[in-house]
């Protein structure tokens, strides 16, 4: 009888633990399935969280786009400033016109035309204008050139031209004294580049291309070729027949500054004039390097180091030639030097 009462109850008691298992085992399955329940609801939440992130930024980005678009067109109606330089889209717009006017000083326009390679007629056919933000000194604190070339500390004074950035730079004894903007030879007729010396002037010259060509503050730098410089027309790009205009105050200033050549006869040269060289090419068919101060002012700039590399070459040939003509004004003693050539003379380029 007892070991009947013993097995019934250890039947009863493994009949319990079994549903204790089972109820256990149904509660872990419904854990889990909650939990993955859960998992996938995050899941599904997270993916569309990060979508919703997504297509915001696709759409702040769209948005940034059609802003940059909408900007860029105004510039075409707006002043666009950079750090040292702003573009003024003058041709465009009447009121941006007349406000340029209305701002700029007639001195102030005439750094802004300088700046830009054109002479202040020229300023009403530009479709945009190169200004600085701030108005320095003096011109001269515009120089793209070096102050100083110590490789010609000892030439009394040299005149070099620029290509590439279409503007001259005069030095006496290696310092600086005065630079400009200048036109040069179109793509057709180029300026010949290398190492001249001033000879011949003449206050008013007519170009044998054109007799109504009258070139004012003529000074010829190269006799057989017809290459000088003079002042005419600065429409803001190389355009003429391979000589170097200039604007007429500078070509004046030029004229009473640089020394003529020294003739023996009509054929014969005794004594050269100053040296200048004429370095460098104009990427044609593309705007002037000087528009694109406003992202870069210093893009114009010309270091000491490359400049005196440039000059380095004709060293020889000039103190050769200042020897020759330092020799001449001693046995001159003090008399005037010759002036042969400062008649009218028709030039054979313009």
């Amino acid at each position: 009888m007892k070991k009947i009462i013993v097995l019934l109850v250890t039947v009863l008691f493994l009949a319990g633990c079994k549903k204790e298992m089972e109820k256990q085992d149904s509660e872990i399955d419904s854990t889990t399935i909650q939990q993955n329940i859960e998992t996938k609801v995050d899941s599904i939440a997270i993916k569309r969280n990060d979508s919703i992130q997504l297509a915001k930024k696709d759409s702040v980005a769209a948005v940034k786009k059609t802003e940059l678009e909408k900007s860029k067109k105004s510039k075409k109606y707006a002043v666009y400033k950079g750090d040292a330089f702003s573009y003024w889209p003058i041709k465009a717009s009447d009121s941006l016109r007349k406000l340029f006017y209305n701002t700029f000083t007639k001195e102030q326009q005439y750094t802004i035309a300088a700046l830009n390679r054109i002479d202040t007629d020229h300023i009403k056919t530009r479709d945009t204008l190169i200004v600085p933000n701030e108005f320095k000194s003096t011109f001269m604190d515009y120089t793209p050139f070096p102050r100083k070339l110590d490789n010609l500390a000892e030439v009394p004074k040299t005149v070099i031209f620029s290509y590439p950035i279409q503007a001259y730079a005069v030095y006496e004894k290696g310092n600086l004294v005065k630079w400009g903007p200048t036109n040069m030879g179109k793509k057709s007729a180029q300026t010949p580049r290398g190492l001249f010396f001033t000879n011949w002037k003449g206050r008013k010259v007519t170009s044998t291309v054109d007799d109504e060509w009258i070139l004012n503050w003529n000074f010829n730098i190269s006799n057989s070729g017809g290459v000088g410089w003079h002042q005419y027309a600065l429409p803001g790009y190389p355009a003429s027949h391979s000589c170097l205009r200039l604007l007429d105050a500078d070509a004046q200033w030029l004229y009473n500054w640089a020394d003529q050549w020294v003739l023996a006869d009509k054929k014969t040269v005794k004594v050269k004039g100053n040296p200048v060289i004429v370095f460098g090419d104009y990427k044609f068919g593309s705007k002037g390097v000087w528009h694109q101060l406003v992202e870069d002012p210093t893009v114009t700039t010309i270091s000491k180091s490359a400049l005196e590399a440039i000059v380095e070459p004709y060293l020889a040939e000039i103190f050769n030639q200042q020897t020759i003509r330092e020799e001449y004004n001693k046995s001159k003693s003090g008399a005037k030097p010759s002036e042969d050539g400062l008649k009218t003379v028709k030039d054979s380029i313009n």
